[in-house]
């Protein structure tokens, strides 16, 4: 008799990587070459990525509130919702997943919490920002900024207090909209030496000034938002590596190109009441189902529905 398949292999059920290996996957990359980081708003999207080929992804506060809720992103989701989601994505695929966390959700004991909520639920890196709460989008206008020394301390506590100390932390400051890029720098030097292991300037203005952002901050990797009709130059990534940045994030890249596809299917639907002659413009039924990896949980499902034996490999489960 065939043996059963381990359920450990089931993708989707189940992950080939501890969270704690892919948190030291996630350091050996911010270690090496340029990337892109992807922006994902659900499982679905953290998949499509993984098939892609990059090597983790971002899941964004933005598109949480925009894409499951249908909110602007004013910091109206709750860390449980957060945390919740994070499950969700980190589950799926074996990829990295770095999570915003917004502004920590309180002060450092308050960041401390969110953040070991957050690694129980998947997250290799987390992201904190310096806006006071409720946040807004870094390339939004009127964001009003906490104390630099007090951001510090958030960061600090969140260090101390973290489970794995694998768990990348990645401080963001919005100062150059509230203030300018002196001061965006400046805060940037007092979050490494707080314990930052990435440093997050939001919405740089000018090629000039993420030219100095990369000069002056050498030594940390360097994260640029790149948000296709916002603040910051829009460059290819060689572009940005010259320049020092090392993660280039399309936070809702992913996000925005499906709500047009959507906004195109559903138009034809309503025009023609049929969707045949759109099948050139969708997945077919056998791509949709290869990504959710449904083959392979027939297959296991079949192999589980037969009474259980000791030469069905099943007891090795789990071991």
């Amino acid at each position: 008799m065939t043996a059963a398949p381990n359920v450990r292999d089931l993708p989707g059920l189940t992950t080939s990587w501890s969270a704690h290996e892919r948190r030291l996957r996630l350091r050996e990359r911010l270690a090496g070459e340029a990337f892109i980081l992807p922006g994902v708003t659900d499982a679905m999207g953290a998949k499509l990525a993984e098939r892609a080929g990059f090597g983790a992804v971002y899941a964004t506060g933005a598109g949480l509130a925009n894409a499951q809720y249908g909110l602007p992103d004013l910091g109206l989701v709750t860390l449980p919702e957060f945390a919740e989601h994070t499950s969700r994505i980190a589950s799926a695929v074996d990829a990295p997943v770095i999570v915003d966390a917004d502004t920590g959700f309180g002060g450092p004991l308050m960041a401390v919490r969110a953040a070991r909520m957050l690694e129980r639920s998947g997250a290799s890196a987390l992201q904190i920002e310096d806006q006071e709460m409720p946040k807004r989008c870094g390339h939004f206008d009127s964001h009003t900024l906490i104390p630099a020394e007090h951001m510090a301390s958030k960061i600090a506590a969140v260090r101390q207090g973290l489970d794995d100390a694998a768990t990348v932390v990645i401080a963001r400051t919005d100062a150059r909209s509230v203030h300018d890029i002196d001061e965006a720098i400046r805060r940037a030097h007092l979050y490494a030496e707080a314990g930052a292991d990435v440093l997050f300037l939001e919405a740089p203005r000018t090629v000039e000034e993420m030219e100095r952002v990369g000069r002056e901050l050498a030594g940390l990797p360097l994260v640029v938002n790149v948000v296709e009709g916002g603040k910051t130059p829009e460059l290819s990534l060689p572009e940005y590596d010259a320049l020092g940045f090392k993660v280039v994030l399309f936070a809702n890249f992913l996000m925005r190109t499906l709500m047009h596809a959507g906004q195109l299917a559903l138009e034809h639907l309503a025009t023609h009441g049929e969707s045949g002659s759109y099948a050139d413009r969708m997945v077919s039924w056998q791509e949709r189902q290869a990504i959710v990896n449904l083959d392979a949980f027939r297959t296991a499902e079949a192999a589980f529905d037969l009474p259980w034996e000791p030469t069905t490999g099943v007891e090795a489960i789990g071991q």
